[in-house]
């Protein structure tokens, strides 16, 4: 499985990277938006990591172009924000379908958010 991690925090990543690696995952790193955007474009990911605030390109705004232009892989938000404007800001960009994450062999259920 190949995972794409976007993380500008070089302490984060590190972590990140070298614990996906050591279980297994084939791994790539981008420390900031446009690269990020550049690698989830050019390459093909099973899964990615974005963090939310990056430098030279929101991580909202990385996810949102690669959804316009058809690319489904799923996507794991790494966010020091708390606040539920973020969660509801991602749920009305249509991340998520509205009516669950798809899961292999199961559907989760996402908490509805007001946009």
């Amino acid at each position: 499985m190949r995972i794409l991690v976007i993380e500008d925090d070089a302490q984060a990543a590190q972590y990140l990277t070298k614990g996906l690696r050591e279980s297994g995952f084939v791994v790539d790193h981008a420390p900031d938006g446009p690269q990020g955007l550049f690698l989830a474009t050019s390459e093909t990911y099973d899964a990615m990591i974005v963090d939310r605030m990056l430098p030279g390109m929101d991580g909202l705004l990385i996810v949102e172009t690669i959804r316009r232009n058809g690319n489904q892989t799923p996507v794991l938000f790494l966010s020091a924000l708390s606040e539920v404007g973020f969660h509801s800001v991602a749920m009305s960009r249509r991340f998520t379908k509205k009516s669950g994450v798809s899961v292999p062999g199961r559907s989760v259920k996402t908490p509805q958010f007001d946009a």
